[in-house]
């Protein structure tokens, strides 16, 4: 997969040469963590991050699974057989939205906002002969064209000579009650920096925990953190997720979208695996979910969740067909 280009920041160094001629595009500065992907012959969608490629779903992070599971539900495979000859050869970057040092509107965020595509040879030592990265509107038509979000634009078109980034006001963020985290200037020859103006990535680039993300005690506690993040209201909007999918609302599905769900929406840092960097155990933090799916209130039929957490929402049950009576198919 080709890597994600240089993105230098127009506060701390001159515009690179050439970016503030022509036309500008203005992207808002998405804050959190790039993720990457392309489609193989057969199919298969592959995933890195900013640096490395992930070799399975386990070796995704927590918080950025939603994004891989998104991009994995929504992306129309044949779309991209039909526009390209060599789907191999094209790159889709992107931000996967999760916790940083930006708190956004979870709910109306999207798990994955594309900002970039890259046709041709991937390989890290390609030059500009080999392919190129698509413009910005370009790109946007290509990532709707494949069923995703691109990230949103704050501008289009802006003459050059009328953008000064020294004078650049951020502005408000679509996706939350505050300012952007930045904006990224982009032209149609390849062209692009940052702006932040101290809007909250600085945050994000730390290592710092936010202390209310702690247990009261400012512990790590899985089972207080648990108690503190996994509240009934988010097993909720995780079930109607996996009710709007089709899928059953079994005990473990929820409560491993529920730890998904925690990761990406809250600055609790679970690492990759069992134990996060903050002495965060992912297991117990996720047997605790599960002990308390009694406390999930039910739906109406029809409305989402059909029973307690107990047990899954079967198929039978949505066709009508009475709760324990033989179906001749699995749940």
């Amino acid at each position: 997969m080709r890597p994600f280009p240089p993105l230098p920041d127009l506060d701390e160094t001159d515009a690179p040469d050439g970016l503030l001629d022509g036309h500008l595009w203005l992207l808002e500065l998405i804050d959190g963590t790039g993720l990457r992907f392309s489609m193989d012959e057969s199919g298969l969608l592959r995933f890195g991050g900013p640096a490395t490629a992930y070799d399975g779903p386990d070796a995704v992070p927590l918080a950025l699974r939603p994004a891989v599971r998104h991009v994995r539900d929504r992306f129309d495979r044949e779309a991209l057989r039909r526009a390209v000859a060599d789907p191999a050869g094209v790159t889709f970057l992107g931000v996967a939205t999760h916790r940083r040092g930006t708190d956004y509107d979870w709910d109306r965020i999207p798990p994955f906002l594309g900002t970039d595509v890259w046709a041709g040879d991937d390989a890290p030592e390609a030059d500009a002969t080999d392919g190129a990265f698509r413009p910005p509107d370009a790109a946007a038509a290509i990532f709707e064209g494949v069923g995703l979000d691109p990230v949103n634009a704050v501008a289009r078109e802006v003459n050059a000579r009328d953008f000064d980034p020294d004078e650049y006001a951020v502005p408000a963020s679509a996706w939350r009650d505050g300012p952007a985290a930045g904006v990224v200037v982009r032209n149609k020859r390849g062209g692009r920096g940052r702006i932040e103006r101290g809007t909250g990535c600085e945050a994000a680039r730390g290592e710092g925990r936010d202390p209310a993300d702690a247990g009261a005690d400012g512990s790590a506690d899985p089972d207080e953190l648990a108690a503190t993040h996994a509240r009934p209201e988010r097993f909720e909007r995780v079930a109607a997720a996996l009710d709007r999918r089709g899928e059953p609302a079994t005990v473990d599905a929820l409560a491993d979208r529920t730890v998904e769900a925690v990761a990406r929406e809250t600055a609790l840092g679970f690492g990759s695996g069992a134990s996060g960097p903050d002495g965060v155990d992912v297991d117990r933090f996720r047997a605790s979910r599960r002990r308390a799916r009694a406390g999930v209130p039910r739906r109406s039929p029809g409305g989402g969740v059909r029973r307690s957490l107990g047990g899954s929402v079967r198929r039978s049950e949505r066709r009508g067909v009475a709760p324990g009576r033989p179906t001749g198919g699995g749940p």
